[in-house]
């Protein structure tokens, strides 16, 4: 992993605890223009990282309302 996904990885870890907790959805998209000011590199890498995560943790939700129904 490069140190621009590395960092990435990171906010889009804390950001998307945040909108966990507070259902802010507009975070990520507030998170993403402040990074984009500077590196639309890091922007992208961070935007990846949030879909990613985003995708594990309703898989991961799923499979464990699917596991409850058994």
């Amino acid at each position: 992993m490069s140190v621009v996904e590395e960092f990435a990885d990171k906010i889009a870890e804390q950001t998307v605890a945040l909108v966990d907790q507070t259902g802010d959805l507009d975070l990520v998209k507030r998170v993403a223009e402040i990074m984009g000011a500077s590196s639309q590199t890091l922007q992208e890498s961070f935007l990846t990282a949030v879909r990613v995560r985003t995708a594990a943790n309703r898989a991961a939700e799923f499979l464990k309302t699917y596991e409850d129904n058994l």
